[in-house]
């Protein structure tokens, strides 16, 4: 049985006022609030057990490096790896992609080769490859969603040419809510030669991820949008990929030998680590996806799935509440404006007023937005703690900013 209020309980914020209103936080898709159990992780890691890692032979090195690789068995459970020397860390998805881009497409791309994309990506699954654009002539194909803000598996494989190098797509679109059927893409992919990464920073958050199953050769998450701390992340990366990597980075850690005239590189993953790490905040990403584990992944994405039907019948009712994406599989993730011309800042800080937190903007979406003819859009986005009364309280203060807009 899933306890809402046995969560909620974890997580001092959600104890707090906002105006003086109880807090209602729907900004879960740009970062999502902490649990004790990581905040006391956090403390620990700098309070009593802090230390660099690798290499220290004293007491609290040991303990540090310790719990530090052993997020990365933590992290490869939570993504069903085969091993957890395919598991890179990093401060999130926006520096994985960028490894990718500089360490594996840069080196074997070719002025006219391809990549394509949707036109649901983030930004941080579309700046590394115009950098490859400007920089070396690559050629981006974009593929559009449908009226629903669907993704036709079908038609990303078929944007795929024979000067096609890579696919990037998102799991989860962090504007419409809308899942893709990324084992569709990877298998269409994979017949034509081509390798796919999965940008999974909103997927992995909301459902259970399983890249064996998915097939892909790259899956980034982002440990702040998965309750742990800001500055961790990982991404994973299949072997033989890995073989094909040069490193992103220089410096300490990713070496084996150094001498005046030659350096050669340390094992995967470390190849792909360069310098001290973000030690604690990668410490507190395992604890926090060990307690998601232990929470249930399908637990916590039937409570979603709860969430969403709830939204989408109250909805209903507001005729004047101009919905993005109406995926029937879609998560959690609701985009919108009011009729009535108000602008997405406007409502958003009414919203505030009554103690409503959601984002307010492009998203780091700007493509999706010009398709969809949005300058802007409210966003209210989901997590394992909010409640179905929650939702109620977001419809009644839309009913207010209706009212004042109109």
């Amino acid at each position: 049985m899933y306890d809402v209020a046995d969560v909620r309980a974890q997580f001092p914020i959600l104890s707090r006022e906002i105006n003086g209103k109880p807090l209602v936080y729907l900004d879960n898709g740009a970062s999502a609030q902490k649990p004790q159990v990581v905040l006391d992780a956090i403390t620990r890691g700098y309070a009593e057990e802090y230390s660099n890692v690798h290499r220290g032979l004293h007491t609290l090195s040991s303990i540090s490096t310790e719990r530090y690789e052993g997020t990365r068995d933590v992290v490869r459970r939570f993504l069903n790896a085969p091993s957890q020397d395919e598991i890179v860390f990093n401060t999130g998805t926006t520096e994985g992609i960028n490894m990718i881009a500089y360490g594996w497409a840069m080196p074997r791309m070719e002025p006219g080769d391809e990549i394509v994309l949707s036109i649901m990506e983030h930004h941080a699954n579309i700046v590394p490859w115009h950098f490859l654009r400007e920089r070396q002539g690559v050629k981006i194909k974009w593929v559009d969603v449908d009226a629903k803000g669907d993704l036709d598996p079908q038609a990303v494989i078929d944007a795929i040419g024979p000067k096609t190098k890579l696919v990037a797509v998102t799991h989860m679109s962090n504007v419409l809510g809308t899942v893709v059927d990324v084992k569709a893409i990877c298998e269409g992919a994979r017949e034509k030669g081509v390798p796919v990464l999965v940008d999974g920073s909103q997927a992995a958050v909301h459902m259970p991820v399983d890249v064996q199953e998915i097939g892909c050769d790259f899956y980034a998450i982002t440990g702040h949008k998965l309750y742990g701390p800001s500055g961790s992340g990982a991404i994973f990366v299949k072997k033989a990929r890995m073989a094909e990597m040069r490193p992103f980075m220089g410096g300490g850690d990713m070496i084996d030998q150094v001498t005046r005239d030659t350096v050669t590189w340390n094992a995967p993953p470390m190849k792909f680590e360069a310098g001290t790490p973000s030690i604690v905040s990668t410490i507190g990403m395992g604890v926090a996806l060990d307690w998601m584990l232990e929470l249930g992944l399908d637990n916590i994405a039937a409570h979603e799935r709860r969430l969403r039907d709830r939204a989408i019948e109250r909805f209903k009712g507001l005729n004047w509440l101009n919905l993005q994406g109406q995926s029937e599989g879609k998560g959690a993730i609701f985009s919108f404006t009011i009729e009535g011309g108000a602008h997405a800042h406007d409502i958003s800080t009414v919203l505030d007023k009554k103690g409503i937190a959601v984002r307010a903007g492009t998203h780091c979406a700007m493509p999706l937005m010009e398709h969809l003819g949005t300058g802007a859009t409210c966003r209210a986005s989901f997590g394992l703690y909010n409640t179905e009364a929650e939702v109620d309280r977001l419809v009644e203060a839309l009913e207010l900013c209706h009212e004042l807009f109109a």
